[in-house]
């Protein structure tokens, strides 16, 4: 079901010069004094006073903590939408449209048989934090895997330890393994029952390519430009198996064996 709530800005984290963090927390006048179910890969559509922006602005749900009622999302500064959402100060409200399309299939096979790899690119990074929560919370330390250009680029590492295995990778080699996400140790070698990814295409179709050699389910959260929200413009579409879907209805989140990536020539 899906929900429009004003939501008030308990803080806003400047992470980096490209990141911040947003934890909002419903109004005391909201008729709903707690936040509704959402599912790990879902998102929300914000409501920006950004000059010129007309349209809502699609942004991953990066966490839920459901005891302290807060909601988080990762930002990254990309137009006046999100430059916007940046100047957002303690106590002011969010006009929130959530939560919207497919999450993460989580698995309810026993422990050593469910063994999850999260693997987080640049803002991909988001969903995966809820997500390690969420399979941690059934009783499974779950291994994530972050990639970024540089080691300033790698957000979050002590709320991602909370919950996970953490293993990080830079391009330029300042922390971690130098390279991209496929050339981690973690990644070659470890044997996972089930691989999440979420950031840059090319990185998502590496990783379930290698997924797919060793026959491992793999889920990816794609980031197709979106407008409405709601299945309406179709505009974020994708060319799967099934025929053109929405991402924003059908997914964000799609088994990669129902994608047209290792078809296409």
């Amino acid at each position: 079901m899906k929900y429009n709530h004003k939501l008030r800005v308990a803080a806003n984290t400047k992470l980096n010069d490209s990141y911040f963090l947003l934890t909002l927390v419903p109004e005391h006048n909201e008729a709903r004094l707690s936040l509704p179910e959402i599912k790990p890969g879902q998102f929300v559509q914000v409501l920006t006073d950004a000059q010129g922006a007309f349209l809502r602005r699609p942004i991953s749900v990066c966490d839920v903590d459901y005891e302290r009622q807060e909601l988080l999302l990762l930002v990254q500064k990309a137009g006046k939408g999100t430059h916007a959402l940046a100047l957002l100060q303690v106590s002011d409200s969010l006009d929130l449209l959530y939560p919207l399309g497919q999450g993460f299939t989580l698995n309810d096979q026993p422990d050593g048989e469910y063994r999850p790899l999260l693997v987080g690119g640049g803002v991909g990074t988001a969903p995966m934090l809820y997500l390690a929560r969420c399979i941690r919370e059934m009783g499974i330390v779950p291994d994530v895997l972050l990639g970024a250009r540089s080691a300033d680029l790698i957000v979050m590492q002590d709320r991602f330890s909370r919950f996970a295995n953490l293993h990080c990778t830079t391009e330029d080699g300042s922390l971690g393994v130098k390279g991209f996400v496929t050339n981690h140790p973690t990644l070659r070698e470890a044997d996972f029952s089930h691989i999440y990814v979420c950031g840059p295409k090319a990185m998502m179709v590496a990783v379930a390519s290698l997924a797919r050699q060793r026959n491992v389910p793999c889920e990816v959260s794609l980031e197709n430009t979106m407008a409405c929200g709601i299945g309406a413009c179709l505009c974020c579409v994708e060319n799967t198996k099934e025929g053109n879907l929405c991402v924003c209805t059908e997914g964000p989140v799609f088994n990669t064996d129902r994608l047209q990536w290792f078809e296409q020539k």
